[in-house]
């Protein structure tokens, strides 16, 4: 009985330590990953390069390994699904903000928000004017922050709308139900004659961001459930339930296409297992069929 109890402790451990490792290598490399898309009313193809849930994480020298990535992908634009910052109090911006600022020489970056920016910008009590410095500190013509708002984008026939959800529609263990015509209230409708497509932080809602008339969701925040188990997938979301319905990839809603980042950083619990950073290059083309106006 000594031995086997020895046996199985020392097999606990090991199983143990190589999990943890595991957890180190994944929360300290990413992957890029490419997709491609066929949306309607795109006048010309193009190309950018998706960023969620950077959560101040730095990769190499200031960012160095995530900068010459996206040289390499060449986009056309960047786009930012939230998070770039985490909503803790004297918090250290200076990764994201020199991430942005250096990006910003050479790309024009459209900036969605996260519930961590809507936390520091609706929680001045607790964070003082933290939204206020991050704001000022990109302050550039290369970089459009999209609080509820949308922004054309001439050459490709692209509404590109951001929007930035209430922090009741974050809560913990549930998901909160949605007014019938709160994204109507709160973005305006979808530009007709134009591909829409929606920066979302949270993808729990991609059926009511479906319905409102989005071709294409951006969405990120489940840091693709920490950890990943073959079938079952992301293990835990944010909010604390199991196995999250979207937690990484792509996901079909009638017209509509979700593309899910896993996310570039993490926070609180700097681990990934299984589950290695994502760092997006996608292109979208014409769809062969223009949709109807």
């Amino acid at each position: 009985m000594g031995n086997i109890f020895w046996i199985i402790a020392v097999a606990v451990i090991a199983a143990g330590i190589g999990l943890l490792t595991v957890g180190v290598i994944d929360g300290n490399r990413f992957v890029v990953v490419k997709e491609e898309f066929e949306l309607p009313n795109i006048a010309k193809e193009c190309r950018f390069v998706l960023i969620s849930d950077l959560h101040n994480k730095i990769y190499g020298k200031k960012n160095d390994k995530l900068i010459n990535a996206i040289e390499n992908i060449n986009p056309d634009f960047i786009l930012i699904a939230g998070d770039l910052v985490t909503s803790r109090e004297k918090e250290d911006m200076t990764p994201a903000i020199e991430l942005v600022n250096t990006l910003s020489k050479h790309y024009h970056i459209y900036y969605g928000m996260g519930n961590h920016e809507t936390k520091i910008k609706s929680r001045r009590e607790d964070f003082g004017d933290m939204f206020d410095v991050l704001k000022k500190s990109i302050d550039s013509p290369n970089v459009t922050m999209l609080e509820n708002e949308c922004v054309i984008l001439s050459d490709y026939n692209i509404a590109l709308t951001g929007l930035e959800l209430d922090l009741e529609y974050f809560a913990h263990f549930r998901k909160k139900p949605m007014a019938e015509d709160y994204l109507n209230t709160t973005i305006g409708k979808p530009r007709r004659g134009r591909c829409n497509i929606l920066i979302a932080h949270n993808p729990d809602y991609f059926e009511e961001y479906s319905d409102w008339g989005a071709d294409l969701v951006l969405s990120g925040h489940i840091h693709g459930g920490i950890m990943r188990l073959p079938v079952l997938g992301g293990v835990i979301a944010p909010s604390y339930r199991l196995f999250p319905k979207y937690d990484g990839g792509i996901f079909k809603e009638k017209n509509s296409t979700m593309l899910l980042s896993r996310g570039i950083g993490s926070h609180t619990i700097p681990l990934r297992f299984f589950n290695p950073a994502e760092l997006h290059a996608v292109t979208i083309k014409p769809a062969e069929k223009p949709a109807e106006t």
